[in-house]
């Protein structure tokens, strides 16, 4: 397919999920099954077009005037791209394929002047959550957007139970990764611009051995500021496919014990065969079922709670969902997050460590729902977040990432990550 070709294909799947209503993957799979001429270039240059005009829609639209597929994806072009009205409408003459030639108020779009916009379009956020970001980020909260809406790297983490990351670095030579800046143990290849595809690394011979996993370096860093040490009996509360299992069981060296629940059956059961394949033997995967935890209460040395929440913090990877986000979904993640604070809280032994994370970036999901937390359980006080982070990190904490409440929170503009939060909470030792 010509860029014309591709560029009206976008706009074809962007109708779709806007008219459908379905995730940006499934209208793209579709497209994909129905369109089979197409390459995997063309597949990754169509999805590039799609997500980038979701991850900015609110610019484009005030820049465009519009919010129609068509013009969200001539933005994209024109705007994030490098092509020009000119050079469009002389790709689009002749071609069968191509969309309806560009008139004037949208060549207009290529150039026009945001300052003037309102701060929620510059920032690419709803409206609704601009209170929220600019209590989360203060005076920062426009660039904490604008860098939300950028594209993700594509981040490993080393499997250290089998190898370095020098190994892995070594063994994916051909798609010229590099050391992550923060996670030890992380390797990340950055998002490349226009059309350029993601390396498919899950079909390397090192991913097939259990060299290394797929794992945004912000996850590798909230769960190395868990501290489970060698040894020590730890709950993953919220295992869902085992990501933080994993690295948990890589941190502790396989010693002590890590037991694996998520009240979701389907989404625990990826982990009996990534545990296998990574030759973790220090975990236990309880399923869901009446009692499954009750033999865990009061005797775990940490607890880790990666509570579901709206998911703000990976809106680079799933912008659709950006655009779908409710006050009353954010409630209901609220309620779910304050029950999950006081269901761990039952499992911990004195002067226990229950671990708070979540991927999101929001306030009310992050510091206020420890604030709560705290406010109802005397016997638990907020650790120190700084040295925590030397003891995981070996590094001094980055300038800014601690919150007003003591917990840390990672975005794409101050670390290169996706967005996550972290917060540890110590029980008090029985007198």
């Amino acid at each position: 397919m010509r860029f014309p070709g591709r560029l009206a294909a976008a706009i074809d799947v962007l109708t779709d999920v806007e008219t459908r209503h379905r995730p940006v993957s499934e209208a793209l799979k579709a497209w994909g099954i129905n369109n089979r001429f197409a390459g995997a270039g063309d597949r990754a240059a169509i999805g590039n077009l799609v997500y980038d005009a979701l991850r900015k829609r609110a610019s484009h639209a005030a820049a465009m005037g519009s919010d129609s597929p068509r013009a969200l994806v001539l933005a994209v072009a024109m705007r994030d791209w490098g092509e020009t009205p000119e050079s469009l409408n002389e790709a689009f003459a002749g071609d069968a394929h191509a969309p309806q030639a560009l008139n004037a108020d949208e060549a207009a779009g290529a150039d026009a002047d945001l300052s003037g916009a309102a701060a929620a379009d510059r920032a690419d956020f709803p409206q609704w959550l601009a209170p929220s970001l600019q209590r989360a980020f203060g005076d920062d909260w426009i660039a904490e957007g604008q860098a939300m809406a950028g594209r993700p790297s594509l981040d490993l983490r080393a499997n250290a139970l089998k190898a370095s990351p020098e190994k892995v670095i070594k063994s994916l030579a051909r798609f010229s990764p590099q050391p992550t800046t923060i996670a030890p143990f992380g390797i990340t290849m950055p998002a490349g611009p226009r059309d350029a595809r993601t390396p498919n690394v899950t079909t390397d011979e090192g991913y097939q051995k259990g060299w290394f996993e797929v794992q945004d370096q912000g996850s590798q860093i909230v769960a190395a500021l868990a501290g489970a040490q060698q040894g020590e009996q730890v709950l993953d509360l919220c295992a869902g496919a085992g990501g933080k299992t994993l690295a948990l069981a890589a941190l502790m060296g396989n010693k002590g014990q890590i037991f694996a629940y998520d009240a979701d059956r389907a989404r625990l059961a990826p982990i009996y065969e990534r545990l296998k394949r990574n030759a973790v033997r220090n975990a236990q995967v309880r399923a869901p079922q009446d009692g499954a935890l009750d033999d865990l209460i009061g005797k775990m040395d940490r607890v880790v709670v990666d509570a579901p929440c709206t998911g703000t913090g990976t809106w680079r990877r799933r912008p659709d969902t950006k655009w779908k986000l409710t006050p009353e979904l954010l409630a209901q993640r609220q309620s779910e997050q304050a029950a999950l604070l006081i269901e761990a809280a039952r499992y911990l032994k004195s002067g226990g460590v229950l671990v708070y994370i979540t991927c999101s970036i929001l306030p009310e999901e992050n510091d206020d729902q420890v604030a709560a937390f705290l406010a109802a359980n005397a016997d638990f006080s907020t650790m120190d977040m700084a040295v925590a982070w030397r003891q995981a990190l070996i590094t001094e904490i980055p300038d800014g990432l601690v919150t007003p409440r003591g917990g840390v929170c990672l975005t794409p503009r101050r670390t290169n990550t996706d967005g996550f939060y972290c917060h540890l909470l110590r029980k008090a030792w029985a007198k």
